[in-house]
Order: structure tokens, then C-alpha cells, then sequence
């Protein structure tokens, strides 16, 4: 297959040409290599700099540039798999080149996974990670990496293939990328709990069209009892904006306080922080000397999460104008009126027009008119 060369971060590998023409120009190389993902892997990189597992599994590796990239950038040592013959014989040659510590591996990823463990497990599939995610956790040793790019299930715009893949229920809201990132969090901290395993979010988010996450897996039963405790449900209204996060395994029934609606639970899925505030504040330190693509994206990324309050739910600045009949302002100036009047209030990672705050509606309602 033709080749050529691109570089991440200080990472250079060889990649099969693609149809720049296509629509979707990895999907018309034999082995998938997507540009489009490289903050995703950058994330990776920073956090593994930060936690250092004693070995690191891209379980699913196709080119290999997450896995050469982990070993070239963190100095950990790889092992990089795929069931793909084509994709064995690219990565054999790129990790050759890069004379890094690596091994590598042609096997089903399930298969691997259930018969070995890793330090850190990295699933990076195209599409959904829910038939990895169980074998996934049983092969972490301390740590797991997933990323889910299938945002139409896990988000509500497809529900019955996000209530199948994930046993939850999302809701298609104006907040529906938080849901799809605390959905993933929740089906993963039920699969952790079965192995009386419990998760930490060390540093998760949503980006354009995928949820990535970052956690380490505790084995206990009482750390998977706190995960669990941590599970719960936004409730929508389906009339106005109201909507209440609840914390709670099994969901219970509400009516709007302002419109008298029955709201419409959203979940389960993971309530409270999906970040671990001395691993981003040691990322957000590391970018000052780390290469990467576009470092003002991946440094304002960062420090909106540092910011972000721990609320399940969000509210578009835009519909609440919309909807009050206002014309609101800048979101600075509302985010600080709610400041002053002794609120949460912030903005969120996923979206220019989010804001977060534990402040109610008619005090969001008041700020936007002053």
C-alpha cells in the first residue's frame, strides 16, 4: 500500500494514503489512521505523563499511532494490538522506526484482554466500545482509557441503540453531549461493580464527535459501592427548562414546579466530577513544554474543564433568551451576576453557549434582565 509520513506531537509514523475527495477520507485506506483525533490522543499522552502506568495496551491499534505515541512521548512501555494483519505489518515497521519499547500483538481484542493485564487499557475503536468495555476492566490493572464515537446512541438521537449498547436512557436535549459523556462514565462504573471494581474519573469530556474518557479502576468492594453511589438521573421537562439532577440508583417521579409537567429521567449515568483536579491541573502544567497540534485548542479545552462546576446538566444560553423572550448578553456578564449573587456558575467544554450553574431558573431568568 502507498504510505506517507505525518507527525504528532514529536511522533512520526507512516500511514496508507487516504482520498482526500471522500467524504470521510480514513475510511478509504486499508488501515484506519483518523487526523481528526489527535487531541484525543494528546489528552492520552498528558494524562499517562502524569499517572505513569508500569505498561500501557492499545487494545485496538490500527496505524499504531496512539500506542507509538504513548511509547515515544511518556516512556512507557507498549503494547500495541490489532486482529488485522494489514495493520500488524504497518505497526511493525513504524514501531521498527521509532526504536521504542513495544510489543506487538495480531489478536481479537476480547480475546487479549481476558488473558492478560495492562497498567493502563486504551480502547479507541471506530464506532461503539460496549462489546470491549467488560473485558476492558477485567484487564486493567490500575487504569482504563475509552473513547466512544457513536454520540447518536449514547446521546438520545438514536435511543433504542443507547438503551441496547449502554443500559441507559438518553435524552435528546440541548445537553444532550453531557448526558452521552456521563452515560458512558455510569455503563462503565456498572461494569466495574460486577468485579467489585470501582472507577475515578481522571479526566473525562465530550469533542465534536466522540467522549473520551480517562479513569482509574480500584479493586474493592467498597470502591465499587462508592461508584455506584455515584450513579444517578437527570429529570427533564418536556415544556419549559426546568430539570433536576438526582442521585439515586432507581429513579423517582417529579413534576415541574413551574409547569405542573411530569419530567423525563435521563439515565442511569455518573453525577458529580468527571475530572480529577490535581491530574488536569499537572496537564494544563505539562502543556507549557508539550508538543502539540493545536496547543491554544487543547489549553482552552483544559482550563474550561479546570473551571466547569459538577452538575449533570447544562443550559444553552441561546434557548434560555428564546424561550424567556429575552435578548441576552454576553454569557460573562451572567455568569458573574450569578457569581455575585452566591452561585455556581460556569461555562462548559462541549459548547460555545453552555453554561452550568446550581442557580434557579428564575434567578437565571432575573440575571439575564438586569
Amino acid at each position: 500500500m502507498d504510505l506517507t509520513l505525518v507527525t504528532e506531537g514529536i511522533t512520526t509514523i507512516a500511514v496508507p494514503c487516504q482520498n482526500p475527495e471522500d467524504p470521510f477520507p480514513p475510511g478509504t485506506a486499508p488501515v484506519f489512521y483518523n487526523s481528526r483525533m489527535a487531541l484525543n490522543r494528546d489528552t492520552t499522552v498528558l494524562v499517562i505523563r502524569q499517572i505513569h502506568p508500569h505498561s500501557y495496551l492499545d487494545a485496538m491499534a490500527a496505524s499504531g499511532i496512539r500506542g507509538c505515541r504513548v511509547g515515544v512521548e511518556t516512556g512507557v512501555p507498549v503494547t500495541l494490538n490489532d486482529r488485522d494483519p494489514l495493520a500488524i505489518d504497518l505497526i511493525t515497521r513504524n514501531v521498527h522506526n521509532l526504536g521504542i519499547n513495544a510489543t506487538i500483538t495480531c489478536r481479537d481484542a476480547n480475546s487479549l484482554m481476558s488473558e492478560e493485564r495492562f497498567g493502563f487499557v486504551d480502547l479507541d475503536p471506530f464506532g461503539t466500545p460496549a462489546p470491549f468495555i467488560d473485558a476492558a476492566i477485567r484487564s486493567s490493572g490500575k487504569y482504563l482509557g475509552v473513547t466512544a464515537t457513536d454520540t447518536a446512541p449514547l446521546c438520545g438521537a438514536h435511543l433504542k441503540a443507547g438503551i441496547r449498547r449502554y443500559m441507559a436512557r438518553p435524552l435528546n436535549t440541548e445537553y444532550h453531549t453531557e448526558v452521552g459523556l456521563r452515560i458512558l462514565l455510569g455503563n462503565v462504573a456498572r461494569h466495574a461493580a460486577v468485579y467489585d471494581k470501582g472507577i475515578t474519573p481522571l479526566f473525562c469530556y465530550a469533542h465534536e464527535h466522540f467522549v473520551r474518557l480517562h479513569v482509574q479502576v480500584t479493586s474493592s468492594a467498597s470502591a465499587a459501592d462508592k461508584s455506584i453511589a455515584r450513579l444517578g438521573y437527570v429529570h427533564q421537562c418536556g415544556t419549559c427548562p426546568y430539570r433536576l439532577e438526582e442521585q439515586r440508583f432507581f429513579p423517582g417521579v417529579y413534576t415541574c414546579p413551574h409547569c405542573g409537567s411530569t419530567l423525563t429521567p435521563t439515565g442511569p449515568l455518573w453525577t458529580g466530577s468527571v475530572h480529577d483536579p490535581d491530574i488536569l491541573r499537572g496537564m494544563i502544567q505539562d502543556t507549557e513544554t508539550f508538543v502539540a497540534g493545536d496547543p491554544a485548542r487543547l489549553l482552552r479545552l483544559l482550563s474550561v474543564c479546570r473551571d466547569e462546576p459538577d452538575f449533570s446538566f447544562s443550559y444553552d444560553y441561546h434557548q434560555l433568551g428564546k424561550f424567556y423572550r429575552l435578548s441576552p448578553g454576553p454569557i460573562d456578564v451572567l455568569l458573574n451576576r450569578l457569581r455575585d449573587r452566591g452561585y455556581q456558575a460556569g461555562r462548559v467544554h462541549y459548547s460555545g453557549y453552555g453554561i452550568k450553574t446550581d442557580a434557579p431558573l428564575e434567578e437565571i431568568r432575573s440575571c439575564m434582565i438586569q
